[in-house]
């Protein structure tokens, strides 16, 4: 699943892949911003990613469609 976060006041936007569905990331996202409390996820390398709910500008949740590539795909 492909995330994109954007912060406020920064230029660039974080993206990075999790092995979650989009249902459990927008959980996350939503207890985490109702508690007030950092928004913690783990990419698929391990690497944890933890944002301030403040500093969340906005959340773009990936499809699980994979998209073929090749002329097999035509």
């Amino acid at each position: 699943m492909d995330i994109e976060i954007g912060i406020r006041n920064v230029a660039r936007a974080l993206n990075f892949t999790v092995d979650a569905s989009a249902d459990d990331i927008s959980k996350a996202i939503d207890v985490a911003v109702a508690d007030k409390k950092p928004i913690d996820l783990t990419d698929n390398r391990g690497r944890r990613i933890v944002i301030p709910t403040d500093a969340l500008g906005y959340a773009v949740i990936g499809s699980d469609i994979a998209h073929p590539v090749g002329f097999g795909a035509l």
